[in-house]
């Protein structure tokens, strides 16, 4: 493993009319699992399909319906727990949450409040080069999502789509630790990444299938590190939740807005209500939805048509055994054997299909030059047309062949670039090219020299102000490769060109 020293950030500090606020931030991340059936029924979760037809009845709530325990979502709940350095409970159990809505068919959730599957573990959130925080995790539990209430198709009615109902949920519950809205974004992201590493949860917040409640809290600098101390909130201010948030951006805006609201209102002598609102991006606001319930509220009780799920430690010990390499572990790897900074790394690593491809790169090739290549060229170009690494014109072996020829001296980086571009719209391979195309690099000294000297003789007054001042052999240099098409060897014009003006 490599020894990488890390410094813990600062908290956010936001100034008020009277004093200044630290923020205090936990969230409830609600992750799709990614399985194609079910938490309790056999009904498929594919997203898309037209409404109402994902539903089997027990999702629907028929009589006499009994559920199912669907046991690769809870494999899957059990592997991101082990991703995520957490406990795994042998024993946990089921729970009904009680409340009416629509779209919930059953008139209640099933749920773990008492005994969760997953127990304590911990997220590594970077928040840049060399700056990190720790954000423990609290607990995850399985849970079955509810349907979908449309309200925009009829101006009169409601419209209930069920195909979400039932689907399995990991509640992934954080400690109040995170202490800023870029650090909430940066979690969300670290989480994202590592949930899509194992392959519990595709991310797609898009769809719904990653989304978080976000806790916000506002309290004097030194209060939290007396909460930290004591574990007691009083240290701490009300906490609002803000409901349903699915974007890194919003997630970053809702909280200043929230914590300026509760700095406002603390400040004018008021006291802040514990409360679960909704972020208005349109207007900039946060805005009351409902007061915030508490566990009696639901009348929680064991849910009796689900015996306790009690599993064996040589099951989790088999599922631990396949976990693959993780974010942190593949990004200290590549800073170690391919001797990449830590910025490189990062970006390499941020997909699991880009560091897959990187890797093809740069076997047997040096990793810094295949870095360069696939962070500032190949992935430069794919976000000008929108497109991610899946959906690349280049293959690895195309970009490594390209690397090859420059590194063999076949071709200089300005024909790389060219030839890059021909690989990117074209196809081909790159050997072949240069050899057809008449690309390769002109590494004839006398040729170079002859162009050198033509310059030269062609530009004295160049030639004496470059004498009086070095740094203009740039422009000699341009000259040249502009007289071979780009085709001279850049170090031999180099070396040329300051031997022949004596520099």
């Amino acid at each position: 493993m490599l020894d990488l020293t890390y410094e813990t950030p600062k908290p956010k500090i936001i100034a008020g009319a009277t004093h200044d606020w630290e923020l205090v931030i936990g969230m409830e991340v609600h992750a799709q699992i990614a399985s194609n059936a079910k938490l309790f029924s056999g009904a498929s979760t594919e997203f898309g399909n037209e409404p109402n037809s994902n539903v089997a009845f027990v999702d629907a709530a028929m009589p006499g319906m009994l559920p199912v325990i669907n046991e690769f979502c809870i494999e899957q709940a059990v592997r991101t727990g082990l991703g995520l350095a957490a406990e795994i409970n042998l024993w946990s159990a089921f729970d009904r949450k009680n409340y009416f809505y629509p779209d919930l068919p059953q008139g209640y959730q099933i749920s773990q409040l008492y005994h969760p599957i997953v127990g304590e573990g911990e997220v590594m959130v970077d928040m840049e080069p060399g700056i990190s925080r720790l954000v423990r995790i609290e607990r995850i539990h399985i849970e079955q999502d509810a349907g979908k209430s449309i309200h925009d198709m009829d101006p009169n009615m409601s419209f209930v789509d069920l195909n979400r109902t039932g689907v399995a949920l990991m509640e992934i519950v954080s400690q109040p630790d995170i202490r800023g809205p870029e650090e909430a974004a940066a979690y969300m992201v670290k989480l994202r990444q590592i949930l899509r590493y194992l392959g519990t949860c595709d991310g797609n917040m898009q769809n719904g299938n990653l989304r978080a409640d976000v806790n916000v809290s506002i309290c004097l600098p030194g209060q939290y590190e007396k909460f930290i101390e004591t574990n007691d909130f009083a240290h701490l201010g009300t906490r609002c939740e803000i409901k349903n948030m699915n974007s890194m951006r919003f997630i970053q805006a809702a909280i200043e807005v929230e914590a300026r609201r509760q700095i406002t209102i603390v400040e004018a002598g008021g006291e802040v209500n514990q409360e679960t609102r909704l972020y208005d991006p349109d207007k900039g606001e946060t805005r009351s939805m409902r007061s915030k319930e508490e566990a009696h509220d639901y009348r929680y009780f064991p849910d009796p048509d689900l015996l306790p799920l009690e599993i064996e430690q040589s099951w989790v010990e088999e599922i631990a055994s396949s976990l693959p390499e993780l974010p942190d572990e593949k990004k200290a790897r590549f800073m170690k054997d391919f001797l990449l900074s830590d910025y490189d790394a990062t970006v390499l690593t941020a997909e699991l299909d880009s560091a897959a491809y990187f890797e093809a790169v740069a076997n047997r090739r040096d990793g810094k030059l295949s870095a360069n290549w696939v962070i500032n060229e190949l992935f430069g170009r794919l976000k000008k047309d929108d497109k991610d690494i899946t959906q690349s014109p280049v293959t690895p072996y195309q970009l490594g062949g390209i690397i090859d020829l420059i590194e063999h001296g076949d071709i200089n980086g300005k024909i790389a670039k060219d030839l890059f571009e021909i690989v990117y719209i074209q196809g081909g391979d790159p050997a072949k090219i240069v050899q057809d195309r008449g690309m390769k690099q002109l590494t004839d000294t006398s040729a170079i020299e002859a162009a050198v000297d033509k310059v030269i003789l062609d530009n004295p007054d160049q030639v004496e102000k470059a004498k009086a001042n070095p740094k203009l052999v740039g422009w000699f240099v341009g000259q040249v490769m502009k007289a071979t098409g780009g085709k001279a060897n850049p170090k031999a014009v180099n070396e040329l060109i300051a031997f022949k003006l004596r520099l």
